[in-house]
């Protein structure tokens, strides 16, 4: 156990005994976390859920303590090896950002590629962290073998959105020239619009400009979703929310008085510029992909 950074954040070392977690109701079957809790603290973290559930801290004090799994490469390696693996789609980073600082010093995320790669296995990856570019090297050498997708998450550029929402991530800046540098190694690389924030990140014009410069920096696929407020996500964003637009706390409280999503239709009427803007041709004269959204309750 150590600490490390500005605001202290303890990591602790726990072995785990298995790395792949079987997923339900998803586009693929598989998920890995190399680290469970993550620095970003995002006040919308879907994972604050889960913590709750297992007793653990889903207040301001989540992301202050991280549960590092030293070998889960080694663990990984042997569950690819088996007789029954099927090589089916593993999703990096479902439940836990795997370009989260401590992914500098421990390199568990790059260790799980190389296996990925290694059992010719196709992978994905979802991340707030422009860290993602120091792996180009294993990604190209994995994409010559298998498919790979990295999904990087933007969902908005509003620097006050940004900062107050997600306050230990990467500016958004950041977060473009990594996609510029994924696609110029011929990466397939998308954005992930997710979380949209009623009556903060959902104009038309924010959520178009999103679309544009995602497509001016390569991504090949775009996708988004509107923020879902379960048990123990709900409390902790309310508060924030109340500390930094109390003006929006009672629109929130409105539209999740009873239920953690909204309505299909309301979600719909939302994402709607998106789905507009990315229908056009891109400046590369093709249609922008809109894949299935992957930002969902997954478990650690």
């Amino acid at each position: 156990m150590f600490y490390a950074g500005s605001v202290r954040t303890e990591y602790r070392l726990e072995p785990c005994r298995t790395a792949l977690n079987r997923v339900r109701d998803m586009p693929f079957r598989w998920s890995l976390n190399p680290y469970t809790g993550c620095a970003h603290r995002c006040t919308f973290c879907y994972v604050r859920n889960f913590e709750q559930r297992a007793d653990r801290p889903a207040d301001d004090r989540y992301g202050r303590s991280i549960r590092v799994k030293p070998n889960v490469a080694e663990v990984l390696r042997r569950e690819l090896a088996r007789p029954s693996w099927r090589r089916e789609e593993v999703a990096v980073g479902t439940a836990t950002d795997p370009y989260q600082p401590a992914e500098g010093r421990f390199e568990l995320t790059r260790a799980c590629i190389r296996e990925l790669a290694s059992a010719d296995t196709p992978f994905s990856i979802v991340t707030r962290g422009p860290l993602v570019v120091r792996d180009v090297d294993l990604l190209k050498e994995a994409a010559a073998h298998v498919r790979v997708c990295v999904y990087v998450s933007l969902p908005t550029l509003d620097e006050r959105v940004w900062r107050t929402t997600e306050p230990g991530t990467a500016p958004p800046a950041s977060r473009l020239r990594a996609v510029r540098t994924l696609s110029a190694a011929g990466i397939e690389v998308g954005i992930g619009m997710a979380p949209i924030l009623p009556g903060l990140s959902d104009r038309p014009e924010q959520l178009e400009a999103v679309v544009r410069v995602a497509r001016e920096a390569g991504a090949r696929g775009i996708w988004a979703s509107v923020v879902h407020l379960r048990p123990g996500v709900r409390e902790h964003f309310l508060e924030a929310l109340a500390c930094d637009w109390p003006e929006e706390v009672a629109r929130y409280e409105a539209l999740f008085a009873t239920r953690a999503y909204l309505p299909a239709a309301a979600a719909r009427e939302i994402t709607a510029p998106v789905r507009h803007a990315t229908a056009s041709p891109s400046p590369r004269g093709r249609k922008t992909v809109h894949p299935q959204p992957r930002q969902l309750a997954l478990a650690v």
